[in-house]
């Protein structure tokens, strides 16, 4: 047996010496609850979060489970609820004292320490400040505009939306940009998952995954690749570890050891707390190079091959691939002609130790394939989940109790957003009886992707910018080049609960609109109102706040989209904004009657336990594909993928650290990784260190060695020597955002490629 070295720890490096949860998660919570000095209640509000009758987590997109702990949040959820309960308020007495130009150069994270946004603001170029107005002056002010705007190119006014609005709130959204004549309605999974929705849907026929939580209690495999749920998911440790305890096998695949899927020591159980043993998460843990995975699957794919021709058959499903399939004869060549030195050479890992779970996985009846951002943020991002289906295809494992290909999504109703219509592909909506419904002719011509948005802001073909939350400035590639486009805008909008950068790039008029969070009363005509949000296992959840909001002045995202169309849009007898505010129930009737498959009897299932799963054809093998089955994908190349342009180069992969919530920075400390930082670091391993002459704390600057004219650096990080492949550099986002081009991205998807960026050290 070939030596095991992945799975221990260098001593030697920065890492974290406990368990992922355990009482390093309850010190952290307590540190935050001490930090942002919440109001009184903030345990029962905590308490009722992700259980029926109370309100869904802001933070991830995990399910919610229809027995919850007694504590059903993690770390996380923690963290983004007591950030959202602040004490502290940023209204317009904070704005008196400050200019914008000032605001610009201040860090993410100080802008929004300044706490809760209190009231509407608009900016005033006079005085360089955003100065307060009321509700009536806002929806006023910004219908006119977006009138103007809308008489001359309805097709320049992007409507952006953050992964967090409900599905009331986005179906109302994508109705306002659809009668107001675009389809240009991106949102955050084009930053992340939109590989997911394209690349998953042309194999499988869904843009979803096929699993639901009581797989997990009948799967004996679970394959991770490219997923950091310590971080990103931490309540996804209580069904592993359960999976773990009844004999289930994980392996983990990724370039960087993250704790959460080493080791796991539950908060909830009173004897590990107190000294029982933690659980061991994966088996295996092999740190392939970014942009390797695709090597591996073909390398497991090719090891599967090999066991059925030495037991003479028997291991594939052939009656499946028979059945259900298309495109075997050109994936079975293509596999098989694929030597095992390319796999070795482009994966970074030994052919022993890919061939061994290979054969883990032959022995395995149930198998689930988990992945997150590691498989999608990459230019090659379709083709790593073609590959990941067709490792499941070859033995029936989508479609069957204890099997399926599970994304985890980031942003808790990111995937909930597109199924209700946030989407620049008309294609993926019923627009014919969106028609229907309301009486209009939906524009038809495909809308802007973030990318696309980007340019548009660049190239000044973009007008006007509406922001439903999120901090688009600070996520997107390229991360400062269209800084100053920004003010060329006639128009920005956003919709938001604290400040950030993205409100300190003001257009001709600007204007800041504060809403509620998803934990406070929602109180409209007919009394207080729930919403709904759909999480990555397809369960639909509804969600009811009970706090006293922060402010008089805030008002709920549906009310604020619906102001903003009544003041903008002709009148429409079948659109009845002031109704659909009223009631949010009725705006489930009407997702219900567009989505009749999805949502039947929305509004009686709104609080099922566990949520009431939405279904998905491909679970039930219906494939909506272009052949009517799951289609297999055979492989061009292994040459170009998890390449370098030359010897001086490093594949940089940017990552989130355990204090942060996508572009929101909650503190310093990179727990998990073992790590207090500025956040302005590069890791890399020492032997790399060595070679390129360089010295743990010597500060450098990295450099984008794509040459496509644009010179694109990040100066003053520090060098942390850190357990990585080599040609491997690890640096935080969205601070190196600025070295991805925003050309450098997944083909079909046009997710960028922050997983895989190509980059020069220099001293």
């Amino acid at each position: 047996m070939t030596d095991r070295k992945e799975t221990h720890q260098r001593e030697d490096l920065p890492h974290y010496d406990h368990p992922s949860g355990g009482w390093g998660s309850l010190k952290s919570v307590a540190k935050h609850m001490g930090q942002e000095r919440p109001s009184a209640g903030v345990m029962e509000t905590l308490m009722r979060q992700n259980k029926p009758g109370g309100h869904m987590c802001t933070s991830c997109a995990w399910t919610k489970p229809p027995n919850p702990h007694i504590a059903e949040f993690c770390e996380n959820g923690a963290k983004a609820t007591l950030w959202d309960l602040t004490r502290d308020r940023c209204g317009p007495d904070f704005f008196a004292r400050h200019t914008v130009r000032e605001l610009r150069t201040w860090p993410d994270y100080d802008l929004e320490i300044e706490g809760r946004l209190t009231h509407p603001m608009r900016y005033d170029p006079a005085s360089d400040k955003y100065v307060e107005a009321t509700w009536d002056e806002a929806f006023s002010a910004i219908g006119a505009k977006l009138r103007e705007i809308r008489a001359k190119d309805p097709k320049s006014v992007v409507f952006y939306a953050s992964g967090r609005a409900s599905l009331e709130t986005s179906y109302l959204y994508a109705l306002l940009a659809r009668l107001y004549g675009n389809n240009n309605l991106p949102d955050s999974s084009n930053m992340c998952h939109e590989t997911t929705s394209v690349g998953l849907k042309n194999v499988t026929g869904s843009s979803v995954g096929t699993c639901v939580l009581s797989d997990f209690d009948h799967c004996d495999m679970i394959l991770f690749f490219g997923q950091n749920t310590g971080t990103n998911s931490p309540r996804f440790l209580h069904p592993l570890r359960a999976a773990k305890k009844r004999g289930c096998q994980i392996v983990t695949f990724n370039p960087v050891r993250e704790a959460g899927l080493v080791t796991f020591r539950d908060p909830q159980n009173p004897v590990e707390m107190l000294g029982g043993k933690e659980t061991v998460i994966s088996d295996r843990y092999l740190q392939l190079k970014p942009g390797g995975d695709v090597a591996v699957l073909a390398g497991l794919c090719k090891r599967v091959f090999e066991i059925d021709d030495e037991q003479g058959g028997g291991v594939i499903d052939r009656q499946f691939v028979a059945q259900h399939t298309s495109g075997w004869p050109e994936f079975e060549a293509k596999i098989r002609e694929i030597d095992w030195a390319d796999i070795e050479r482009v994966s970074g890992l030994r052919h022993e130790d890919i061939a061994e779970v290979g054969e883990m996985y032959c022995n395995s009846e149930k198998v689930i394939g988990i992945y997150g951002m590691g498989l999608t943020q990459h230019v090659h991002g379709s083709l790593n989940i073609a590959m990941y289906v067709n490792l499941l295809l070859m033995r029936g494992n989508i479609g069957r109790e204890g099997a399926g290909i599970s994304p985890v999504r980031g942003h808790s109703n990111v995937q909930g957003q597109r199924t209700v219509g946030i989407s620049e592909k008309p294609e993926l909506v019923p627009l014919d009886k969106i028609d229907e419904l309301f009486g209009f002719k939906s524009p038809r011509d495909e809308g802007t992707t973030t990318v696309d948005a980007v340019k548009g802001i660049l190239d000044g073909s973009i007008k006007g910018f509406v922001s439903l939350g999120g901090n688009f400035a600070r996520a997107i590639p390229d991360q400062g080049r269209a800084d100053p486009a920004w003010q060329d805008l006639e128009i920005n909008v956003q919709i938001a609960t604290k400040l950030n950068r993205s409100h300190t790039l003001v257009g001709k008029e600007a204007w800041l609109l504060p809403c509620l969070v998803r934990s406070e009363l929602d109180m409209q005509t007919t009394g207080p109102q729930a919403v709904s949000m759909e999480d990555s296992l397809s369960m639909i959840h509804g969600s009811e706040g009970k706090r006293e909001p922060a402010s008089k002045m805030l008002r709920s995202e549906p009310f604020i989209v619906a102001g903003i169309a009544k003041a903008t849009l002709d009148p429409n007898p079948k659109v009845k904004w002031d109704d659909w505010v009223g009631d949010y129930a009725l705006v489930r009737d009407l997702i219900e009657e567009t989505y009749p498959d999805q949502f039947t009897d929305f509004n009686a299932r709104l609080f099922t336990a566990g949520g009431f799963y939405k279904g998905n054809p491909a679970r039930e093998r219906t494939w909506k594909t272009e052949t009517g089955k799951a289609i297999f994908t055979a492989p061009k190349t292994l040459s170009a993928l998890g390449q370098v342009p030359d010897k001086d180069s490093y594949t940089l992969v940017t990552v989130r650290s355990n204090d942060q919530f996508n572009t929101t920075i909650y503190g310093f400390n990179d727990r998990l990784r073992g790590l207090k930082t500025d956040r302005h670091v590069v890791m890399m391993n020492p032997e790399m260190i060595a070679r390129a002459s360089l010295t743990e704390g010597q500060e450098v600057t990295l450099s984008c060695a794509i040459d496509d004219g644009e010179t694109r650096e990040v100066g003053g990080l520090r060098v942390v020597p850190y357990d990585l492949p080599d040609d491997t550099v690890l640096a935080y986002y969205p601070e190196t955002n600025p070295l991805v081009p925003l050309d450098y991205h997944d083909e079909l998807s046009k997710t960028p490629a922050y997983k895989g960026v190509p980059v020069r050290i220099r001293a």
